[in-house]
């Protein structure tokens, strides 16, 4: 019971943190944009708490602290997927209830640039995020730092059969420098059965070793069984941390985003054209026994309850960190029902200068919709098998 609350608390924390700031970006765009809102719930169903602010914006805690969402004055209307006739009639509904100054502030009436900087706000608010927390651990802490040295070449491994000997420095792969042993493992996990070409420093000379990583089912504490390359060295470097100035710390930040924002789309690409296993994609039960694995690992050994209280909180921010560049990613994706699927609409509607008819507007929030359903549900069947879920069910009744 102690595991099932624990995975419970910090995925709710977590998944409310990240959401609450992408609809928090929505709202300050739209605020600036000068739009009108009724209401912002942090969580879904019903409030437990709400207040409104002077500006008529009803605020919500709800009862469902999984997310939130930001309501604009108007969307409850049919005409939240509207074309010329729909913005007509809604247009002729507002001056006859509020005069022709009041349409002016609702979302659809909007020009086309100020709505597609609103939908983007989400995402991009999701990646300050990100960057903040980065930034602060940057100062504070510091990145790990281990050379990229073979201390060992695990016989019959990707490495040995490429020509690895103990001594040996990687420098590069496929051109682009290796720092790290950090940077390696990277590198390697995304590229289970590709050739890569490594620039390797042996003794005073440079040679070129070409290895292709092998795909293996590893079990990790905190993400469970999970496949990933693997090349067949061994390092036992010692582990530094590597802190950023503080002016520097946004700017290095920026970097390890942008980092994670490319893997991101490298790792999704391995995945649509099926050279990586559809297995290993991940939803919402992932995300919280990986939560709640790094809450329960970081509170492991503390001697007092501060420092426990203090781990807890470093790894929950990384954690967050993590995710709310995954989250703004995915939406960015351009599908409908998602900010991506906005973006999409609002172009065809800055080119054709007029907005998508209302009846392909719908049909595409409704394949957009089944398709993330679908995406849900198989990412929940997924992890339902990872975690041995069932074999756990199956226990309680023998």
């Amino acid at each position: 019971m102690t595991d099932v609350l624990i995975f419970i608390l910090s995925t709710a924390f977590v998944l409310s943190v990240v959401v609450t700031i992408h609809e928090l970006g929505h709202y300050w765009a739209a605020r600036a944009c000068g739009v009108a809102i009724d209401c912002f719930s942090i969580g879904f169903g019903p409030p437990l708490l709400s207040w409104r602010d002077k500006h008529g914006v009803e605020w919500r805690v709800a009862s469902i602290p999984l997310g939130g969402y930001v309501r604009f004055s108007g969307d409850e209307n049919a005409a939240s997927v509207p074309d010329q006739d729909n913005l007509a009639a809604m247009r002729d509904s507002i001056v006859r209830r509020e005069g022709e100054e009041g349409v002016s502030k609702y979302f659809h009436f909007k020009p086309v640039w100020q709505r597609a900087i609103i939908a983007v706000a989400g995402p991009a608010s999701n990646f300050v995020l990100a960057i903040l927390i980065m930034a602060v651990f940057l100062v504070l802490i510091g990145t790990p730092q281990r050379a990229a040295s073979v201390n060992g070449v695990v016989p019959g491994g990707a490495a040995a059969v490429a020509g690895f000997k103990k001594g040996d420095v990687i420098v590069a792969a496929d051109g682009r420098k290796i720092g790290t042993f950090q940077d390696l493992q990277g590198y390697v996990s995304l590229r289970a059965n590709l050739p890569i070409d490594f620039t390797v420093k042996r003794g005073a000379q440079q040679v070129h070793l070409t290895a292709t990583p092998r795909l293996v089912e590893i079990n990790d504490k905190i993400s469970g069984r999970m496949k990933t390359g693997q090349l067949g060295i061994e390092n036992a470097g010692i582990t530094q941390f590597k802190r950023s100035s503080v002016l520097a710390a946004i700017p290095d930040a920026t970097v390890e985003v942008w980092g994670m924002i490319k893997t991101i789309g490298f790792y999704l690409g391995r995945l649509v054209t099926g050279q990586m296993p559809a297995d290993q994609i991940s939803g919402l039960i992932g995300i919280g026994h990986t939560a709640g694995a790094v809450t329960k690992a970081s509170a492991a050994g503390a001697p007092d309850v501060a420092t426990m209280a203090l781990r807890v909180f470093i790894s929950s921010m990384l954690l967050i960190a993590s995710l709310s560049v995954s989250i703004g990613f995915m939406n960015l994706l351009p599908i409908p029902v998602l900010d991506g699927g906005h973006l999409l609409m609002y172009a065809y509607e800055a080119v054709a200068k007029r907005p998508l008819r209302a009846d392909f507007q719908a049909a595409g929030f409704r394949a957009g919709l089944a398709l993330i359903l679908g995406f849900m549900l198989f990412a929940a069947w997924n992890d339902l098998n990872r975690y041995d879920v069932f074999k756990f069910i199956g226990g309680l009744f023998t």
